[in-house]
């Protein structure tokens, strides 16, 4: 009986690829961080399309009454949806501020204003109004939780540097975001992924150096005038590549990308083994301050 060979590296039928052709599975780029309940603020817009089928026929009071009903818990629906997101990258580092504009709150209270403005009723009365709008921000707050309300981490930091850190995070961001977009114009999936790849890396530089403000002047650099020149040189190869398909171009490219990520991530290793070893010097001076006042036994140092 005939049977079928292959390999681990083998095509197999009714199994689909992962990931992008030509990409090794731990070059794939990382995906954002997602809150486990990003999906509930969609099913709020949902529930309030009742709202738009009763706001026909019964005069132009009722009509305005029932759109902006609608219109309310759609705003309300889109807070809440960005406060999660807010939360969700609040959650994934390791120092964060909380959230300036307390987005889920503020979704709650206008969903609470929504339900009451849909369910106003001459029988309600203000009074009833009032409870409607307060047990649908309850609701809401329920099932949605509360904004982060403290800072993270942030203890013994400068806020000034702190500041800094994230005005010099912002512009790199706006170089990346500018790089991927000038990428996706070639409409190419190896190397939208290969950008992504280096967005990655440069990520991580910044996670670092929000972690440790300290090494904003040993990162600055990388995080401004390198990613201006990688976006630059992005922009350029997708207008040549649009024009004439060079094949030699982008070798160039993806090779410029290859220095770039392993730079980047050298320059983050180096941040992160520079912060180890003053940890172990803290430590070393703590053990032998310590010793001095004799609340430890002096450490062993002969070899």
């Amino acid at each position: 009986m005939a049977r079928r060979f292959g390999g681990k590296y083998s095509p197999r039928p009714g199994v689909p690829d992962q990931g992008f052709p030509g990409i090794a599975p731990d070059r794939l780029p990382e995906t954002a961080p997602r809150h486990p309940l990003a999906g509930r603020p969609a099913w709020l817009v949902f529930a309030a399309f009742p709202f738009l089928l009763n706001a026909f026929g019964d005069g132009p009071l009722a009509l305005a009454r029932s759109l902006g009903a609608f219109a309310t818990i759609g705003l309300a629906a889109f807070l809440m949806r960005e406060g999660l997101k807010a939360e969700a990258a609040f959650a994934a580092r390791k120092t964060a501020r909380r959230p300036a504009l307390p987005r889920k709150a503020l979704g709650s209270i206008l969903l609470g204003a929504g339900l009451a403005a849909g369910a106003q009723a001459p029988e309600l009365g203000l009074i009833g109004a009032g409870v409607v709008a307060a047990v649908g921000a309850a609701l809401g707050l329920i099932a949605f939780g509360l904004d982060p309300m403290r800072d993270k981490g942030m203890e013994g930091i400068d806020p000034f540097q702190q500041d800094r850190v994230a005005k010099v995070v912002a512009e790199g961001e706006k170089h990346l975001t500018a790089l991927r977009a000038a990428i996706a114009r070639i409409d190419d999936a190896r190397l939208t992924a290969r950008t992504e790849a280096f967005a990655a890396s440069a990520r991580g530089l910044f996670r670092a150096v929000e972690d440790d403000p300290g090494d904003l002047t040993a990162a600055r650099r990388y995080m401004t005038v390198y990613l201006q020149g990688a976006r630059d040189a992005g922009v350029k190869f997708a207008d040549l590549w649009t024009s004439t398909q060079d094949a030699r171009a982008r070798a160039e490219f993806e090779s410029l990308l290859d220095d770039l990520e392993a730079n980047f991530t050298a320059r983050t290793r180096t941040l992160l083994d520079s912060g180890r070893e003053g940890l172990e010097i803290e430590i070393e001076v703590l053990r032998d301050r310590l010793a001095r006042d004799g609340v430890i036994s002096p450490p062993d140092k002969t070899f």
